[in-house]
C-alpha cells in the first residue's frame, strides 16, 4: 500500500498546485454593462440597454414604437431611440462581455497537461504517467488579473464613448434633417408668390403692359427657384435617410415627421470660464488612453517579473515498470515495480535573457505616454475652438436675423411701392426679391450651423465627437452672397 500512497500523492501534486487558486465567480454576461449604462445615462440621461435575448429585443422594439408614436420626434427622442435600436452599438456593447470574459479567464485555474506513455514487448513492460503545470502562470496569476482589470475598464469606457458618439451623431443628423425641410418649406413659400407674379407677367403680357423680356425675366426667376427646390427637397431627403440609419431604425418605424423648422436661437449663450478643464475632466478618450498607459505600466511589472524565466513547468508521475525474475527452481516470477518521478522544465535564458522584451515594453509605455500627452494638448483645442465656433456662429445667425433680413425685407417693400408708382422697375423689383430670398436662406443655413456647434460643443466637452469644428458653412455663405 505505501507505493500507491506515494504514488497518489505525487499524482496529486501538480493538481493541488494548479488548483490552489479558486476559481472566479460564476461568469455573468451582463457584468461589467451596468457601468455602462449608469455612466452614459448620468452624461445623456437617456437609458442604454444591452439587448441579448428576445425578451430584451421585444421591450426595447416597445419602447421605440412607442416613442416614434409621435407626430413629430424632437432631437432628445431620436437619440433615446438610437440607442436602442443602432446595431453598431449593440456590437460595441460585446465588447464589455469580451474583457470580462477575459478577465473571467485570467482568473481560472491552469489546466494540467496529462501524459501517458508505454513501452516493451513481451513480458518488459513499461507504463509511465505524468502531469504537468505551468508554475509560472500560477505565480504571475495576480499581475495578469491586474491587467485584465484594466481592460475590462477601458472597454468600459470605450463604450460609454461609442454611446456618447452615437447619440452626437443622431442629434447632428436630426438638426440636418429638420433644417433641410425648414429650408423646403420656405422655398415653397417664396415659389409660390414667384409663381403669382409670373402668372401676372404673363397676363400683362397678353395685354401689351409688359414687355416679352419682362415676362422672360419672371418666368426664368420662377423656373430657377423650382429647380432650388427640388435640390433643397433632395437635400432634405437624404438628410433624413441618414437620421434612420444612425437611429437604425427600418420598416413601419420610419413612419414618424421631423418638425419643420429648427428651434430658435437661444435667449443667452452658455458660458465655459474653464472650458479646457472641463474637457480634460469629462473626456472619455482621454480616460481611455490614461487606462493604456496604467496597463502598460502594468504589463511592464509582468514583463520584469517574468524576464529571466518565462515558461517553468513542474511534472508528476509514476512509472510502472514489470520485472521478471528467475527462481532457483527454475520458474518465472513477475512483479510489478512501481516509481515516483518529477520533473522540472525550463526555458534556459542562455541567447535570450528578456532584455529585448523589456525594452519593448518600455518603448511600448514611452509611446503611450507620448501618445495621452497629445491628446489632452488635442482636446484643450477642440474645446477652446468649439466654444469659439459655438460663439461665432451665434453671433452670425442673430446678424442675419437682427440686420441683413429684416433690413432686405424692407428693401423689397419700398421697392414694391416704387414699383406700384411705376418708379422702380421690374429688373430692380426682381433684383430685390432675389436678394431677399437668398438672405433669408443664409439666415436660416446661420442657425442651423449654431444648433450644428452646440452639439458639437458638447461633445468636445464630454466626449463621443469629431475633431474641432470647422467653418463648414463659410463657403456656402459667401458662394450664395456672391449671387447677390
Amino acid at each position: 500500500m505505501r507505493p500507491l500512497f506515494k504514488m497518489g500523492s505525487v499524482i496529486l501534486l501538480p493538481l493541488i498546485m494548479s488548483g490552489c487558486v479558486a476559481a472566479s465567480e460564476t461568469f455573468e454576461p451582463d457584468h461589467g454593462f451596468d457601468v455602462v449604462s449608469a455612466d452614459a445615462g448620468r452624461r445623456l440621461g437617456k437609458q442604454t440597454v444591452w439587448v441579448q435575448d428576445q425578451a430584451q429585443a421585444a421591450a426595447a422594439n416597445e419602447r421605440v414604437r412607442n416613442l416614434l408614436a409621435a407626430k413629430y420626434i424632437g432631437a432628445d427622442a431620436a437619440v433615446q431611440v438610437a440607442l436602442l435600436s443602432n446595431k453598431t452599438l449593440q456590437a460595441d456593447y460585446a465588447e464589455v462581455g469580451l474583457s470580462v470574459a477575459e478577465l473571467w479567464q485570467e482568473g481560472l485555474a491552469v489546466n494540467p497537461r496529462l501524459s501517458l506513455s508505454y513501452s516493451g514487448i513481451g513480458v518488459g513492460r513499461t507504463i509511465e504517467g505524468l502531469i504537468a503545470a505551468n508554475i509560472i502562470r500560477m505565480m504571475t496569476r495576480e499581475r495578469r488579473l491586474d491587467v485584465a482589470e484594466v481592460r475590462v475598464l477601458q472597454a468600459q469606457l470605450r463604450v460609454v464613448d461609442a454611446t456618447l458618439a452615437l447619440a452626437a451623431r443622431t442629434r447632428e443628423a436630426w438638426i440636418e434633417a429638420v433644417a433641410g425641410w425648414e429650408t423646403v418649406a420656405y422655398l415653397n413659400r417664396a415659389k409660390v408668390a414667384a409663381d403669382a407674379a409670373a402668372e401676372l407677367a404673363s397676363e400683362l403680357g397678353r395685354t401689351g403692359a409688359m414687355p416679352k423680356v419682362e415676362q422672360a425675366r419672371e418666368q426664368a426667376f420662377y423656373a430657377e427657384l423650382t429647380g432650388r427646390t427640388a435640390e433643397a427637397r433632395l437635400a432634405a431627403q437624404l438628410a433624413k435617410e441618414k437620421l434612420y440609419r444612425v437611429m437604425g431604425v427600418w420598416g413601419k418605424n420610419l413612419d414618424f415627421e421631423v418638425p419643420n423648422a429648427l428651434p430658435g436661437l437661444p435667449g443667452t449663450l452658455k458660458g465655459f470660464k474653464a472650458i479646457e478643464a472641463e474637457a480634460l475632466r469629462n473626456r472619455v478618450d482621454l480616460q481611455v488612453a490614461r487606462l493604456e498607459l496604467e496597463a502598460l505600466a502594468r504589463s511592464y511589472g509582468l514583463t520584469r517579473a517574468t524576464r529571466y524565466v518565462s515558461d517553468l513547468e513542474l511534472a508528476a508521475g509514476v512509472e510502472v515498470e514489470r520485472e521478471v525474475e528467475e527462481r532457483e527452481d527454475g520458474s518465472e516470477a513477475a512483479r510489478n515495480v512501481v516509481s515516483a518521478s518529477v520533473e522540472v522544465g525550463l526555458e534556459i535564458p542562455i541567447f535570450d535573457s528578456g532584455q529585448a522584451r523589456l525594452r519593448k515594453a518600455e518603448f511600448q509605455y514611452l509611446k503611450a505616454a507620448n501618445q495621452l500627452a497629445a491628446k489632452a494638448v488635442d482636446i484643450r483645442s477642440q474645446a477652446r475652438a468649439a466654444y469659439k465656433a459655438y460663439r461665432g456662429r451665434s453671433e452670425i445667425a442673430r446678424h442675419y436675423r437682427s440686420r441683413v433680413v429684416p433690413l432686405r425685407t424692407t428693401i423689397e417693400k419700398e421697392a414694391l411701392l416704387t414699383y406700384n408708382g411705376m418708379i422702380t422697375s421690374t429688373f430692380d423689383l426682381l433684383a430685390d426679391t432675389r436678394a431677399k430670398l437668398d438672405a433669408i436662406l443664409l439666415s436660416l443655413n446661420a442657425k442651423r450651423e449654431f444648433h450644428l456647434a452646440d452639439a458639437a460643443r458638447t461633445a468636445a466637452v464630454y466626449g463621443g465627437g469629431e475633431d474641432a469644428p470647422e467653418a463648414a458653412g463659410g463657403a456656402e455663405m459667401a458662394s450664395a452672397s456672391g449671387d447677390d
